[in-house]
């Protein structure tokens, strides 16, 4: 399988993905991580990636397409891939087309999760991380047996600055205001398949049937 992952931040993209690469063999590709193995690697795109993060600034589209165009071309591509969290605005999404074009990877959809805001408020609000080996836990659902204290590694289990309720609320403002006019590109373009992602099992019941056309 071939495909995009859309939604807000907490829209549970990251499970979705993983569940789906355990079906297929697909490969599983976010921006950060191919930024993080191009700097790892020391490949000259990826030295080049790393001068902008050092100085905290956005590492350019152009560079982006680059890594992204290497990266699809290793050979665990060739099972499948999904791409979560890319692309995240219409210039991205031109660019990625006219890669995918060049390289004759044909898409098999794109796949907008939705959650009500809500939901994701709660999500994310609720959610906490262990400093040491960055496990995910859940105040509410799913909380280390000890407070504060990872089950895993005894790491510090803290909630993120970027997951209080002020920054959750405006990164879904951002999402809203720059990636969500992506949903309606991949909809002209006849690929977008909308999914109801309150469960995580019905987004890959339902793309399987998708995919199985």
């Amino acid at each position: 399988m071939k495909l995009i992952l859309l939604g807000a931040p907490g829209a549970g993209k990251g499970t979705v993905a993983k569940m789906l690469t355990d079906v297929d063999g697909s490969v599983q590709i976010s921006t950060g991580d191919i930024l993080r193995a191009a700097v790892k690697d020391g490949t000259e795109l990826g030295k080049q990636a790393e001068a902008y993060m050092k100085a905290g600034d956005l590492v350019p589209d152009e560079l982006i397409m680059g890594i992204m165009g290497e990266r699809l071309q290793e050979p665990d591509c060739a099972n499948g891939f999904l791409l979560d969290g890319f692309p995240r605005t219409i210039p991205q999404a031109e660019q990625l087309k006219t890669l995918l074009d060049k390289l004759g990877i044909k898409l098999d959809m794109a796949v907008n999760l939705e959650v009500p805001r809500e939901v994701i408020l709660d999500r994310l609000t609720t959610r906490r991380t262990c400093t040491g080996c960055g496990a995910i836990y859940n105040v509410k659902s799913a909380p280390p047996k000890v407070e504060g204290v990872c089950d895993k590694c005894g790491g510090t289990v803290v909630q993120r600055d970027d997951e209080t309720e002020e920054a959750i609320s405006n990164r879904l403002d951002v999402y809203n205001e720059k990636t969500a006019p992506l949903v309606e590109f991949y909809r002209n373009e006849g690929l977008l398949v909308d999914v109801n992602a309150t469960s995580s099992d019905e987004v890959v019941r339902t793309i399987k049937e998708k995919l199985a056309g």
